[in-house]
């Protein structure tokens, strides 16, 4: 079994991974590359890879890779480190990456001779991916619970106005009635296919590559399950070559992501549109909506614009990743293994925030269902039900009806008049138009088929937006909510357990209360 063999302490502490090269790094590329990298490291990534060191230390113990006492020295040191935060760490930015002074701040606390043993077995390619892995995975549960507090709200919207009766539109033209109800009960299940799209992600992102090494494993007998368990990862990525050169679960994420984005921009679309006076469906409240420094009549719904322009933003991160690993190696490399993470995570933080304000804006938009109604009466999405009354009615074939139904819209609108003024007379003439002869329609029949709520009510085939089946449907997506905030919960769990017992037992450990990892 290959051991780490201990030996007498460094009289100097300061040792760098620069070895290799002679100069130090140009002042053009600290400012252009380690700084930024360095400072987004600080706030991503040092509490993920403070727990990998500790889960890695205790790996090297419980394998009698590295002697015990050696072990329980760095963990002291680790622990101290972790309390203290990244604040605690000498930046000087003349190394690439956080590890390199996490390194330099254990050698110097506690030896070269015993402080350098943490890296045995390892290397920062498999470091690195999993560093980002669980700080995109992070992330990425927070994106889930806040879509799943908006598909909330929007079942809640779904069942509310179940029968608050409005225009349905395609090609933003008046084409069928819906209801509020039904229109959020879609958003509901568009919601809940992105959830299943980024959970997917998750699960990718949820796997282990640490112990890869650079891109073979080691020689060293290190215990991959056992460091991927403690991290509270779901598993690993197997082939130590694929764990360190592929970042498909980034590629994946961002995708999911700028999925979800562009579904919200298209309903930030619909909600600018109803809360122009010109629809008056719904009115925002204030405290999403900005003034002008001019103009004081205006309310602008700032927060509708937000949302489409982090969409933007979103999708700018979807193309960044895939540009940048588009042409590199099947390997390591910074450009298409590193340089991503960024983008994801800056993703993921905007979408988390969009969903959190669209959910402010669901809440506390004040409907309007009278003006909903009054736009259902008055712009023709009846005509649909007129035709296939006639059908019903005379008999004749739905494109007879249909030519006689366009034609009486035509003459409706070019003498001023609205739907709901179209008269059983009015009917016969443009039958009279089409066919040579009149329908002769009972009134009733033509004065149902010109009611929006009557049309709403009848549509009763599966998917249809009649009352009773969207209150069914709401009571089913709440089933399937409260299931896939379990799927979360469950993970989310499982990593909290994960970081419990890897305190408890790098504390113990390092304080000796336990002989071996």
């Amino acid at each position: 079994m290959p051991k780490a063999k201990s030996g007498a302490k460094s009289k100097s502490p300061d040792v760098s991974l620069r070895e290799r090269v002679k100069e130090p790094p140009a002042p053009e590329l600290v400012v252009a590359y380690y700084a930024p990298s360095l400072e987004k490291a600080k706030r991503y990534c040092f509490e993920p890879e403070m727990r990998i060191h500790l889960a890695h230390g205790l790996m090297l113990a419980r394998q009698d890779i590295v002697r015990n006492k050696d072990v329980r020295v760095i963990l002291k040191a680790l622990l101290k480190l972790r309390d203290a935060g990244p604040d605690a760490l000498d930046l000087d930015y003349t190394q690439e990456d956080l590890y390199s002074y996490v390194e330099r701040h254990i050698v110097g606390a506690v030896g070269a001779e015993t402080g350098g043993r943490l890296h045995t077995g390892r290397s920062r390619n498999d470091l690195n991916c999993t560093t980002w892995r669980m700080a995109l995975r992070t992330a990425m549960l927070e994106v889930l619970n806040q879509l799943n507090t908006l598909r909330g709200t929007a079942l809640g919207i779904a069942r509310r106005h179940a029968e608050t009766v409005m225009p349905g539109y395609t090609h933003t033209q008046h084409a069928q009635p819906i209801t509020l109800g039904y229109y959020f009960l879609s958003l509901a299940d568009l919601l809940g296919r992105d959830f299943g799209r980024l959970l997917a992600a998750v699960k990718q992102t949820d796997r282990s590559p640490l112990g890869a090494g650079a891109l073979t494993t080691t020689s060293f007998p290190i215990d991959r399950r056992y460091t991927a368990r403690m991290l509270g990862f779901g598993g690993v990525v197997e082939i130590a070559y694929d764990a360190v050169s592929s970042r498909d679960d980034v590629h994946e994420t961002a995708s999911a992501l700028s999925i979800l984005m562009t579904n919200l921009s298209r309903l930030a679309v619909d909600l600018q549109n109803w809360n122009m006076m010109e629809y008056g469906f719904v009115e925002l409240s204030g405290a999403y909506c900005a003034v002008s420094s001019i103009m004081p009549q205006k309310k602008n719904p700032q927060a509708l614009e937000h949302t489409k322009a982090e969409a933007a933003r979103v999708i700018g991160d979807l193309v960044s990743t895939l540009g940048s690993s588009k042409n590199t190696s099947l390997a390591d490399v910074n450009d298409g293994v590193t340089a991503i993470n960024q983008q994801a995570l800056d993703a993921a933080e905007r979408a988390a925030s969009t969903l959190a304000l669209l959910d402010g804006v669901l809440r506390t938009m004040a409907v309007k269902p009278k003006t909903m109604l009054k736009g259902a009466e008055i712009g023709f999405g009846t005509a649909t039900e007129l035709a296939d009354a006639i059908v019903r009615e005379s008999g004749l074939s739905f494109r007879i009806a249909h030519n006689i139904v366009g034609a009486l819209v035509r003459e409706t609108l070019a003498a001023g008049k609205v739907a709901s003024d179209i008269t059983t007379e009015d009917m016969d003439r443009a039958s009279v138009e089409v066919t040579g002869k009149p329908l002769k329609l009972d009134a009733q029949v033509v004065r149902d088929a010109l009611d929006p709520q009557f049309n709403v009510r009848i549509r009763t085939v599966l998917g249809g937006p009649a009352p009773k089946l969207v209150e069914k449907a709401v009571g089913e997506r709440r089933k399937a909510l409260a299931e896939d905030r379990y799927v979360v919960r469950r993970i989310q769990r499982r990593i909290e357990k994960a970081d419990e017992a890897l305190l408890r037992d790098a504390a113990d450990f390092a304080r000796g209360r336990k002989k071996t990892a």
